[in-house]
């Protein structure tokens, strides 16, 4: 017989966010990224088709997550830094799921110009 309480003991939740939007007839795709020790990983970029949700597996981002914790960008305009491997020593992995719009690119590199005209809305490093 099925027990919920043996199952509520099986789940752990790692994050829970409420997208800004998901589009119509969207599809999700999963994915493990692996950037090798120091690799400067996909330049400024953002998500156009929706939002992303991440958990680290292995490493760590210069946002100081760590293995075992889990991030999301919320998709559209947002853009999305880096997502580099300040670690020399070890590689970065981690698990990306993304609703992507059906005829939207998954990720659309940001130019130059761009990045100069709204660095005023970059949060600053420490």
């Amino acid at each position: 017989m099925f027990d919920n309480a043996d199952l509520m003991k099986a789940i752990t939740t790692i994050q829970t966010v409420t997208p800004p939007f998901i589009p119509p007839d969207a599809e999700v795709m999963t994915m493990i990224i692996e950037w090798p020790a120091g690799s400067a990983g996909a330049p400024p970029h953002r998500h156009p088709g929706g939002p992303s949700f991440g958990y680290v597996l292995e490493g760590e981002a210069p946002r100081v997550i760590k293995a075992g914790e889990a991030f999301w960008e919320p998709g559209g305009d947002v853009i999305h830094y880096s997502d580099a491997n300040n670690r020399s020593d070890i590689r970065l992995r981690f698990l990306v799921t993304m609703v992507c719009a059906p005829g939207q690119p998954m990720l659309v590199v940001v130019d130059e110009d761009e990045l100069e005209q709204r660095k005023d809305r970059r949060v600053q490093r420490p």
